[in-house]
């Protein structure tokens, strides 16, 4: 995420675009793996000079689209827009180069700031030299334009500044969401290592899923995928249950723009007859995952059932599976190939007609399916690094379906 624009610009025509709503030099980052997913979301609502980096992409967008990738991207992090940039050797630099920004801009005295740092640069041994040398400069900016400083909150700040320090070149950046976008607000509880709504979303956006067809995760722990599934088929904009973004505390914020935005994005919400199916073993569980699902919203797109995937039969011969199964690493599992194996024959024999989707961290499980993937997906789960894998599932073996298939082709071009 550090190699993107590193073309400077002057601070003073930043401020002067931004309170003009023009353009904004925007960085929106996610997992890896979904770099092209996100830029696909970024073009649907009308962010231009799109490019793809390492866990991000950037973009141009004016204020009004700020407001609405921080509503409406399902596959987005955080949305940041840069301030400037500058090269540096030292501490000092750092320290310069943002003391020479006009922070009065952004915040009032009076309200908190934080600074984080990413560093990819052997020109200091950790981040926290950087962002203290930021911190600092921030707070002496203050102390010279008005007399006084404002405080730092790390946890809950009016205004998060981020650098992003690449070998010799620092990024000054502001973060635009607040708290990371994947905490959609619908989720009351959770189960053991839940997936990411972000992570979620993109692993369905990236198996193709046609909502026209039943999509079915029958090993759903909370229900984070029934649920994105659920948003994605209705247009339900995953902003929807948020609290507050951080640019709603900015000096610049527009609410009746942001609002025009959020009604607009609203409004294009569709009522969808989804068939979209959770399965879960555990009860309590399957507890948390209908509350998630009626905190969502959702209950009349999202039926969740109680009981094994080895004894489930959703009695519907065409669809999607989408599963993320355990890898044996936060949640412990006795015998990982067993349990992948399982999946793999039940899979094979009883959903003959449908594309099943797996993503797993378990290089182990992923070989004991049995089953040989069409395609090969390389995401990480945070740290984890995982491939989804797609299956299309038929009955019998692929090469006497592809003979069957021959020989009905030649049957046809005969009869003509």
């Amino acid at each position: 995420m550090i190699e993107f624009l590193n073309d400077s610009s002057s601070f003073r025509t930043f401020v002067r675009n931004i309170l003009n709503v023009s353009d904004l030099n925007l960085v929106m980052s996610t997992y890896a793996g979904l770099e092209e997913v996100l830029a696909d979301e970024i073009r649907s609502i009308g962010g231009r000079d799109i490019e793809l980096h390492t866990r991000a992409v950037s973009c141009v967008g004016d204020k009004g689209f700020l407001y609405k990738a921080n509503f409406s991207l399902r596959t987005a992090l955080r949305v940041f827009f840069k301030v400037t940039s500058f090269p540096i050797k030292d501490g000092e630099d750092i320290y310069k180069g943002v003391h020479d920004i006009d922070w009065g801009s952004f915040m009032r005295v009076d309200q908190t700031f934080a600074v984080r740092c990413i560093l990819n640069s052997e020109l200091f041994d950790n981040n926290l030299y950087p962002a203290l040398k930021a911190k600092d400069a921030i707070a002496d900016r203050f102390r010279k334009d008005t007399g006084k400083r404002p405080d730092v909150n790390k946890t809950e700040p009016d205004l998060e500044v981020q650098l992003f320090i690449h070998r010799s070149q620092c990024q000054v950046l502001i973060n635009s969401s607040g708290a990371s976008l994947h905490l959609r607000g619908y989720r009351q509880e959770v189960d053991r290592a839940p997936l990411s709504e972000v992570l979620a979303a993109g692993i369905i956006l990236l198996s193709g899923w046609d909502a026209r067809f039943p999509l079915l995760d029958f090993m759903c722990g909370s229900g984070t995928i029934p649920i994105e599934a659920a948003l994605i088929a209705g247009k339900i904009p995953p902003g929807t249950f948020r609290k507050s973004f951080a640019f709603e505390r900015w000096l610049d914020y527009d609410e009746a723009l942001y609002k025009l935005i959020r009604e607009t994005q609203l409004d294009r919400i569709v009522d969808y007859d989804a068939k979209i199916i959770g399965n879960e073993l555990n009860k309590w569980v399957v507890k948390k995952a209908i509350e998630n699902v009626e905190s969502a919203g959702v209950e009349d797109m999202v039926t969740i059932n109680c009981g094994d995937f080895r004894d489930y039969d959703p009695g519907i011969n065409r669809g999607t599976i989408i599963v993320n199964p355990p890898y044996g690493d936060k949640i412990p599992v006795e015998d990982i190939e067993s349990l992948y194996a399982d999946i793999g024959t039940r899979l094979k024999h009883h959903y003959a007609g449908w594309k099943a989707w797996i993503l797993t961290g378990s290089p182990e499980g992923a070989s004991a399916i049995g089953l040989r993937p069409h395609r090969r997906i390389k995401v990480f789960n945070g740290p984890i690094e995982c491939r989804l894998l797609g299956f299309e599932l038929f009955e019998g073996k692929r090469n006497e379906r592809f003979d069957r298939e021959n020989k009905r082709g030649q049957s046809d071009s005969e009869g003509q």
